[in-house]
């Protein structure tokens, strides 16, 4: 097929930007979300001179409601057709339920689940009228178990890995392919955006992001 279209969430580090460069490295066009525009801005002009890709900005916060409306209402502004969906985009919290912030604990829901269901649920009847697609959904080992400690992070992973199952046998036939990509502690800056401190045992021994993003790739 010609030139396609990745569509990443979280692209302004961590693994959403090792999926930008492999993208980008397979000749293919971007749409970056996040929320902080300046960096996006830099990865665009880095990739767009490195690889000859065209790279979209849009910055978007998916904590916010219907935000992923307003993302797939910018590819539509564009006239992009999005061929690759990357749901990269989700953060985590640790410490014990009753003790965390309720608001951060209901931004998680929101992005770690609602809105990687909202963008596919916009997207993929696009790609399943076009006969073509590929959405890849960030899991997480921990979707295998429940977790204490990090329970709401824990239950959201388990949703995206049983969501994205069901809709790959959905589309089986379609042309459309969904996977869920399950890692295991990865280096990504997640350890201390979760509050877990720095030198959590679980991040001891843990993947590179290039890594993780390449076996998703593939």
């Amino acid at each position: 097929m010609s030139k396609k279209t990745a569509l990443i969430t979280g692209a302004s580090g961590g693994l959403g930007l090792e999926f930008a460069k492999l993208c980008a490295e397979d000749g293919d066009d971007l749409v970056l979300v996040a929320r902080s525009e300046g960096k996006l801005f830099t990865i665009k002009n880095e990739l767009e001179q490195k690889y000859g890709v065209t790279a979209y900005v849009c910055a978007a916060d998916l904590s916010k409601t219907d935000a992923a409306l307003d993302v797939y209402d910018y590819t539509l502004e564009q006239g992009l057709d999005i061929d690759i969906l990357i749901n990269n985009a989700g953060f985590g919290d640790a410490g014990c339920f009753a003790e965390r912030e309720w608001q951060k604990q209901y931004d998680m829901v929101q992005v770690n689940i609602a809105a990687l269901m909202q963008l596919t649920h916009c997207y993929l009847k696009d790609m399943i009228d076009r006969g073509y697609g590929m959405i890849l959904n960030l899991s997480s080992v921990a979707a295998f178990s429940a977790g204490p400690e990090m329970s709401v992070y824990y239950a959201s992973k388990a949703f995206v890995r049983s969501f994205s199952e069901a809709i790959a046998e959905e589309v089986k036939g379609t042309g459309v392919k969904v996977t869920a990509l399950c890692p295991g502690p990865t280096s990504t800056g997640f350890e201390k955006a979760a509050s877990m401190g720095t030198g959590s045992a679980m991040f001891r021994r843990s993947a590179s992001a290039a890594d993780v993003a390449k076996a998703g790739i593939n």
